[in-house]
């Protein structure tokens, strides 16, 4: 592989793997900065989400082999699976509907 697409792969996965964890570090601070319930569960699934799914976009972007971008393709679907199902059970564990 060439020099300039190796540095053209570090710096997209840079931009993502950064903001990913920006958009992490945001759902954060939402949680601890909003008053009710439900702004809280919002703040905790839905910049979470997306900031997995960037970082994991971006370590993909690094590797090559089917096996590694395959166990992180996992682990965003997990995500994208367990985080609105553990947002609802809070909401009817707090006296949602």
């Amino acid at each position: 592989m060439s020099d300039t697409l190796q540095i053209l792969r570090d710096v997209i996965s840079a931009v993502f793997m950064l903001t990913g964890s920006l958009l992490a570090l945001v759902s954060s601070i939402g949680l601890f900065r909003f008053s009710s319930t439900r702004a809280r569960m919002h703040a905790t699934t839905k910049p979470a989400t997306l900031g997995v799914l960037l970082c994991a976009v971006g370590a993909a972007a690094q590797f090559s082999d089917v096996s590694s971008v395959a166990k992180l393709a996992v682990i965003v679907v997990l995500q994208l699976v367990a985080a609105p199902i553990g947002a609802h059970m809070l909401g009817r564990a707090v006296g949602g509907k």
